[in-house]
């Protein structure tokens, strides 16, 4: 039987909500390191995606010419530099930002159909619905990780084992 994604998501979820500010998002990326959270609103439905890649643009929107320091993080307990990423974030919100058209499959969908959709839709990361509510998220991590998992080891032994399967 096939590997399903139900089987292959993780389930601790952070989330914001559409009018998250950017500047809290930023440091809760950092404080989490992530990369990526589903966006729910009031009722908990799935209403977006955000991505670092949405705090970038969104930090050099405006901008004559972005170069790589457009993109620094401030360093979590001092205070932010006139000019930072906190300041360049402050006043947008989540659904400034924010991807609508979200990436997800069933929860009891076969891993190789989590695969194509992160190819076909060249994205890192998809959520996992159960009965049209998030109840996970599979990155491309994950599927690297379970790919480790089945080569043998250098030396002939087994491969790693993921966590919590012993």
């Amino acid at each position: 039987m096939a590997l399903s994604a139900r089987e292959l998501m993780q389930r601790h979820l952070v989330c914001v909500s559409p009018d998250d500010p950017l500047s809290s998002v930023q440091r809760l990326f950092f404080e989490e390191e992530i990369h990526g959270a589903p966006v729910i609103d009031d009722e908990e439905r799935l209403v977006g995606v955000i991505s670092s890649i949405d705090l970038l643009r969104a930090a050099a929107d405006g901008l004559d010419s972005p170069g790589l320091d457009a993109f620094t993080s401030d360093p979590p307990g001092f205070p932010a530099a006139e000019g930072g990423l906190g300041d360049r974030l402050a006043g947008q919100r989540v659904s400034d930002v924010m991807s609508t058209d979200v990436v997800s499959v069933e929860a009891d969908a076969p891993v190789s159909e989590v695969a194509r959709a992160l190819r076909e839709n060249r994205v890192h990361r998809v959520m996992v619905l159960d009965r049209k509510r998030v109840c996970g998220v599979i990155s491309t991590f994950d599927l690297v990780a379970l790919l480790e998992e089945d080569q043998p080891a250098e030396r002939g032994g087994p491969g790693p084992a993921r966590a919590g399967t012993t």
